[in-house]
């Protein structure tokens, strides 16, 4: 398809809304561009790289954590909210990068870590000097379980399980309390009731804004309101159990939001607010996203990253069927189609490569990688791209254990070594899920090193970088660039890719996802095989104006579309 086909069009809607037409671009900096020769992403190094995503076309780039942290978590365990960390910069270094990416027309979303803080924050150093601190109550303390052993298994609070193994309690032996960590034990989670603390939050919130920043990505924010009783998880009380239930959408976390709104967005139009909401259901996401009640412009769900989970573990591998992606995608469309507004997105930095996990990165990377995005960028929401994605970055070969970084995995690997689990058999489950599949370096070109660093990479580098590499797939047609290129101009001119309807054409076979996009005069018909084999899409709503429609976009060659029959991994895009 030739861009210069498409009929230019002014996409609908007021300046404040201008995220519906927008495609975002997650930036993970650590793992992005080593400017400095020390093996870690640094601000330069995105600076450097602007031309790439400029080329791309995307509209923002949401960073994730740049702010001073001991990097327990890689940034998510922030010590000082409005400092950058020196291993990424400085201030300046920042200012310089929000200019030229505005100069570009690029905007640029800051992580929002508001759930939890680093133990390092002089916040938390000053709550746990003394029960009679002033800031005590900013973070959540609890005394020991009755009739128990401070620091035995059992003794804690709750018997809530961490997200990253083992109790969600820590005993502070100076104050003989237990502080809350959903998290990490170096990640204590603030106290949301504490009004002092929401005020000191939102005013750093205000600060970053008025220095030109577009908006937030909010981290886990689905758990700043607990339920105030800390009742026990179902189960025996000798083990850790889910204690979701009652630390995830608490009582009072539309009230929060509102707050926040007010106190921080109100007056400042055109700011780009996303929660990231584990759990969150989609009548849940239908209220958060509601513009009337004035909460956020859009959620993370994560369903459709849930879908390869087994029992009790994300580690715990239950195998895709054929259609599951398609009918969580139709679920959330479905759901959100008159109110409200989806995030989409395949990846992130806490989820594993999608053309290794939805696709089929071995016979058919290219195709499965370009069938992923079509059906991503053509529902109705906001796109998001994750880095790497756009060249169709695969999951690391991770050989060792050694090789592993990520301490969510590293947690996962000792608990189960103590299981008496073989090394083996946990690694063979992280590599499949692990979040460091994220985060190796982008692959910028055929060295050995990417082209990420001139220094020792802080985590090993993929090493199909020598075939696949942004270098390699720049200008080549058919390429993963150049189609992730083609979608991105699609939303950006036509207004009923970003705004149209979206109905659901259903197929005899489960491997064939289709679906209709309609404003106006203007109708769209997705067609895509999500399998590995040839099939034929009987669509119920076969006519011959659907397979006689203008093809607009296709990821195998135009000229050897033939009618209802697809290859593996066959997307198209049709305009009737």
């Amino acid at each position: 398809m030739s861009l210069t086909d498409l009929t230019p069009a002014v996409l609908a809607g007021s300046n404040t809304d201008w995220w519906k037409s927008a495609v975002v671009y997650q930036v993970y900096p650590r793992s992005f561009q080593d400017s400095n020769g020390d093996g870690i992403g640094d601000l330069r190094g995105v600076l450097g790289r602007l031309d790439h995503l400029e080329r791309l076309g995307v509209d923002v780039i949401w960073l994730s954590p740049i702010y001073r942290s001991p990097q327990a978590d890689n940034g998510y365990d922030i010590s000082d909210y409005e400092q950058i960390d020196p291993v990424y910069g400085t201030l300046a270094d920042f200012d310089e990068l929000l200019g030229e990416a505005h100069r570009r027309g690029i905007r640029i979303v800051m992580d929002l870590v508001v759930n939890h803080t680093s133990d390092q924050h002089p916040w938390f150093i000053e709550s746990r000097s003394s029960i009679s601190n002033a800031k005590r109550d900013w973070y959540i303390w609890r005394n020991p379980r009755p009739g128990t052993t401070p620091g035995r298994p059992g003794s804690e609070p709750t018997n809530w399980k961490s997200f990253f193994s083992g109790s969600t309690w820590d005993l502070d032996a100076t104050t003989g309390q237990y502080y809350l960590h959903l998290f990490d034990r170096r990640q204590p989670d603030l106290n949301w009731e504490n009004e002092e603390m929401r005020a000191a939050v939102y005013a750093m919130m205000r600060r970053w804004l008025d220095r030109g920043i577009d908006g937030f990505r909010m981290d886990v924010i689905n758990l700043i309101s607990k339920d105030p009783t800390y009742p026990d998880a179902p189960g025996d009380l000798d083990t850790y159990g889910d204690g979701f239930p009652f630390y995830a959408h608490g009582p009072r976390l539309h009230e929060y939001l509102q707050e926040m709104n007010r106190e921080v967005f109100a007056g400042r139009d055109g700011m780009l607010t996303v929660g990231e909401m584990p759990g969150v259901t989609p009548a849940q996401a239908k209220a958060f996203t509601d513009p009337a009640r004035h909460e956020l412009n859009m959620v993370f769900q994560f369903e459709h990253v849930g879908l390869d989970h087994g029992e009790g573990s994300k580690f715990t591998h239950r195998p895709l069927r054929p259609g599951d992606l398609a009918e969580s995608f139709t679920t959330w469309q479905d759901a959100l189609a008159e109110t409200g507004w989806n995030s989409l997105y395949l990846s992130n930095h806490d989820q594993p490569r999608p053309v290794s996990r939805f696709g089929d990165d071995k016979t058919w990377w290219r195709e499965s990688a370009t069938a992923l995005a079509t059906i991503l960028h053509m529902q109705r929401g906001t796109p998001y791209i994750y880095q790497g994605e756009e060249i169709g970055m695969t999951n690391h070969p991770f050989l060792t254990t050694s090789a592993l970084r990520d301490i969510e995995s590293l947690n996962h690997l000792s608990v189960e070594i103590e299981a008496g689990i073989t090394e083996d058999l946990v690694l063979s489950d992280i590599r499949r899920v692990g979040r460091d599949n994220a985060r190796t370096p982008v692959q910028w070109t055929s060295h050995p090193l990417a082209g990420f660093t001139e220094g020792t990479p802080w985590i090993d580098v993929n090493p199909n970088t020598s075939w696949l590499n942004a270098k390699a797939q720049y200008g080549r047609a058919g390429s993963v660039f150049e189609h992730y290129r083609a979608l991105i101009a699609l939303r950006h001119e036509l207004p009923v890719v970003a705004l149209g309807s979206f109905r659901r054409i259903d197929a005899d076979s489960r491997a064939v996802f289709a679906f209709e996009r309609q404003l106006d005069a203007t109708t769209l018909v997705v067609v895509a095989n999500l399998s590995s084999s040839n099939t034929k899409a009987d669509l119920q709503d076969d006519h011959p104006t659907i397979w006689s429609g203008r093809l607009l976009l296709t990821n195998w060659a135009n000229e050897e579309a033939t009618g209802p029959q697809l290859r593996p991994w066959e997307a198209r895009i049709y305009s009737l």
